[in-house]
């Protein structure tokens, strides 16, 4: 009978349902995943059905989980964890019943405040691939202010800010419906990185608050036609556009880098 191939641990315990990739590789470096008895290490690979993995000292399946992947409309409230001891409602609420024995992962985070476009998947590769930090898939938000915000400072957001030792900054950005005042407090915003509020922040620095953030669109993936709090099962071609970025025709007042990705991302562990 044939084995099965080796395969690195991270990509077992993604398989499985454990984690991410990332989360995986975080585990393994904590001393919480064991193969046969003995501590994980980064990069070790493991036959399935042959090793026996535990994590926190609890063994794992080898089955690994069917490939689904969900779009859903996040509304304002949840948070995007499933391990968030401060926050009861997460946004894995909004999945259909049927899918409640599986472990979904969230595929690029909003914050609390935040709605939109949110990605869950089993699929820990996708997963992985749409989280990478060499993934060049751009995220488009429609960003509010409290107060309009001049055409004459929209190449400060490209250039960006650095803010505690680190430079936020955003790809592009364009006002909405200016008019001759040439300010709005409506904003388009795109940026493929998306660390930890950095909108917000890049923002809240230049002195002006943020009413409301939306992520309408990631890649060629669009929100529309999803209705808040419901989601949609992708097929295989949405889940291709995620990974395409399609141009955008020039606005009467934006500020765009002067190199905005626009390749396909194939990431390969």
């Amino acid at each position: 009978m044939a084995t099965a191939e080796p395969i690195r641990l991270q990509k077992y315990l993604a398989d499985a349902g454990i984690c991410s990739r990332r989360s995986a590789e975080a585990l393994i470096a904590q001393g919480e995943v064991w193969v046969n008895g003995e501590a994980a290490t980064l990069g070790q690979k493991i036959t399935p059905g042959i090793d026996k993995v535990t994590v926190s000292g609890k063994p794992v399946r080898s089955a690994a989980q069917p490939k689904i992947t969900v779009a859903v409309h996040k509304p304002r409230g949840l948070v995007c964890s499933n391990d968030d001891p401060h926050h009861a409602a997460t946004v894995f609420e909004l999945l259909p019943r049927e899918f409640a024995r599986y472990r979904f992962f969230c595929a690029g985070r909003l914050d609390l405040d935040s709605e939109g476009l949110v990605i869950l998947t089993t699929d820990g590769d996708l997963a992985h691939r749409l989280m990478h930090p060499s993934n060049t898939v751009v995220k488009r938000y429609q960003v509010t202010l409290v107060k309009p915000f001049p055409a004459s400072r929209l190449l400060q957001l490209v250039r960006g800010l650095v803010i505690e030792g680190e430079r936020l900054q955003v790809e592009r950005a364009a006002l909405i419906n200016a008019g001759v005042s040439e300010a709005a407090a409506d904003l388009d915003v795109h940026m493929h990185h998306g660390k930890k509020r950095e909108i917000r922040q890049l923002f809240l620095a230049m002195g002006y608050e943020v009413k409301r953030l939306r992520r309408y669109q990631i890649g060629a993936l669009q929100l529309k036609g999803i209705p808040l709090r419901a989601g949609k099962v992708l097929s295989t071609k949405e889940i291709d556009s995620l990974f395409r970025n399609p141009s955008t025709p020039r606005a009467p007042f934006e500020a765009r880098a002067r190199s905005i990705p626009t390749a396909p991302v194939n990431d390969e562990d």
